[in-house]
């Protein structure tokens, strides 16, 4: 299952939640890991998205992956293991910055099948997350330079400020005793 939103719909923070609610029937909180580095703007989605949520949650999830902390790509391998001994009944939610078509540039994918990071950069590392929620940076290239080079920094905080609003409104209903689906 995956839903797609445009990075200059109004509504885009309203449909995540939707889709989250549509994907995760749990009635535990979820984990959210925001895979990223703060080193190159194409990749800095997730711990932008993961600093917002930080300082917007007050309703007890944890978060992975900030500005001040990241989770790079290469550590998914070790979080996995971390993420099911430390929050075994939790579902994980994994962000990150991704390259796709040049008419799909702004996109908001949410999937149910979480994320494999890094593959846009030609490297193979295992899936992480129960639902992924990927944001298209950049055209994907052979050399992908324009990741790493030529992402607008607007539209890196843009996605990242949606999506840690569709975060918070989502993870908001468990601290308030409420129950997805």
């Amino acid at each position: 299952m995956e839903f797609s939103f445009n990075v200059f719909n109004k509504l885009a923070p309203t449909g995540i939640v939707m889709a989250l609610d549509q994907i995760l029937r749990a009635g535990r909180p979820p984990v959210v890991l925001c895979i990223g580095s703060d080193l190159a703007i194409g990749d800095s989605l997730g711990p932008i998205c993961g600093t917002q949520l930080e300082e917007k949650k007050g309703n007890g999830i944890f978060v992975y992956g900030t500005l001040k902390r990241t989770v790079t790509a290469k550590e998914v391998r070790y979080m996995n293991d971390f993420l099911r001994d430390t929050h075994p009944q939790s579902p994980v939610i994994a962000v990150d910055a991704a390259v796709g078509d040049a008419g799909d540039i702004g996109l908001i994918k949410v999937t149910s099948c979480g994320i494999r990071p890094g593959l846009g950069a030609n490297k193979r590392l295992g899936k992480v997350g129960d639902v992924g929620i990927m944001g298209i940076v950049a055209e994907k290239s052979v050399f992908n330079y324009s990741l790493l080079n030529l992402t607008r920094l607007n539209l890196v905080y843009r996605m990242a400020s949606l999506i840690s609003d569709a975060l918070a409104d989502y993870t908001a209903k468990f601290s308030a005793g409420e129950l997805a689906g």
